[in-house]
């Protein structure tokens, strides 16, 4: 494997905080299903501010994606904006789950 190739692989974690109209409109149903699809682990919950918080593991090229249709989100939402901060792989999670 290539070291250019190696690096995408690698593992990372993503918190992403989406701000905007996220909540009551299908959105963390809409994130699981592409975090499933994408072999990304971990959760996502609406906060009390009427944020919704996402935290996800997985290879940083897929962390990557998933970050950028967080984005845009699902059709019924209007994302205003995504604040996200990267760390260090864990592998405490098992599987993409939604959180109350």
């Amino acid at each position: 494997m290539t070291e250019q190739a190696q690096q995408r692989d690698e593992r990372a974690q993503l918190r992403a905080v989406v701000h905007g109209e996220v909540q009551g409109v299908g959105f963390r149903y809409w994130a699981r299903r592409r975090a499933r699809e994408l072999g990304i682990t971990g959760y996502v919950r609406n906060r009390w501010d009427g944020t919704v918080e996402v935290v996800a593991e997985g290879p940083e090229a897929s962390l990557q994606h998933f970050l950028n249709q967080l984005k845009r989100g699902p059709r019924s939402a209007w994302v205003q904006r995504v604040t996200a901060e990267w760390g260090l792989y864990t592998g405490k999670f098992h599987s993409f789950e939604v959180r109350f």
